[in-house]
């Protein structure tokens, strides 16, 4: 795999390896006449430091030349490397105020997140020894986003990459305070996680982040695709042009999930745990289990609202739908 990629005389592409099934994480160095803007380092892992220590290398940056580091939003594999890079750059980190209220959720203090999360499926059905597993797998993510960084709050709104003016344009869904980068002029984005080429963004339901995660989604979905784009940079995968057509295939991909499971639900009342593993399949790993499981209760919440299933019994233990 080539990790690194120029694609224009000020964006080159750094693929950040993963020890994940996506195999790796796009970051970018966006080279202006002040510095680099760095945006999403990666997850940080012993292989991810070597990568960057021989990619700077073949870029000839220094690490002082890296004016600015810039998220498109808190997940790990975005996040992790920040705070590694602001020990050795001294550069801010900018990140959405909804990103970083997350990242103390998920690995501040007593990682509130992990009880949520867990009180959560356990609500929607997955048993004792799953949840013990996934408790273990919530705790071991600490590392790869260690050090954590000082945070500068980033809002929609212009901002500089580079020499160049951006849009910051928030786009809920993937993750709640996900921001997108357009060039107007160029015709070009950054869109992180939000849009991606021949995989379908994660669309979780977490507590006390998002109500209806995959109604927002639809909706930004619907909003960006009308850009006038050129060329998208992807947090996953390779840049590609057709931007707006796939936002339009991830709806209708949707769409169609959305009647598979409500389609499960027409014969008797299931938990989303059943309905996960009847969708998912059950050979899931741990890892897996977490999303699937999440982006299941997602699309159950969207049902629920749209009016086409119903919880049982408001006052179970176990929360059960069934088709209307």
């Amino acid at each position: 795999m080539k990790h690194i990629t120029a694609h224009s005389n000020t964006i080159t592409q750094v693929k950040v390896p993963l020890p994940f099934p996506l195999r790796w994480v796009n970051s970018y160095l966006v080279q202006g006449s002040a510095g680099y803007t760095l945006i999403d380092p990666g997850l940080h892992t012993a292989e991810a430091e070597e990568l960057w220590h021989s990619a700077l290398k073949e870029c000839g940056v220094a690490f002082e030349h890296i004016e600015q580091i810039v998220l498109t939003h808190h997940h790990p594999d975005h996040y992790g490397m920040a705070g590694w890079f602001q020990e050795r750059t001294g550069a801010p980190v900018l990140l959405s105020e909804t990103g970083l209220l997350q990242t103390q959720l998920l690995w501040g203090g007593e990682q509130p997140m992990t009880a949520l999360l867990l009180d959560l499926f356990a609500r929607h059905g997955m048993d004792a020894a799953g949840l013990a597993t996934m408790a273990k797998h919530m705790d071991g993510f600490v590392a790869f986003v260690s050090p954590q960084p000082q945070v500068t709050l980033l809002r929609e709104g212009p901002v500089r990459l580079g020499d160049r003016a951006y849009a910051a344009i928030e786009t809920p869904g993937h993750a709640a305070g996900h921001l997108c980068f357009y060039d107007a002029e160029a015709e070009t984005i950054f869109c992180g996680d939000h849009v991606l080429p021949q995989i379908s963004p994660n669309v979780s339901f977490l507590p006390q982040v998002e109500a209806n995660p995959l109604g927002a989604y639809l909706s930004s979905l619907q909003d960006i695709s009308r850009l006038p784009v050129k060329l998208a940079y992807p947090g996953h995968r390779e840049p590609w042009t057709a931007f707006g057509a796939r936002a339009a295939e991830l709806i209708q991909h949707h769409e169609e999930r959305l009647g598979i499971m409500e389609n499960q639900l027409k014969a008797k009342p299931l938990t989303a745990y059943e309905v996960c593993l009847a969708t998912f399949g059950e050979r899931l790993s741990t890892h897996q289990m977490r999303f699937a499981l999440s982006e299941t209760i997602a699309h159950l919440v969207l049902l629920e609202v749209e009016g086409r299933i119903r919880q049982t019994d408001q006052d179970a233990e176990i929360i059960r739908y069934l088709a209307t």
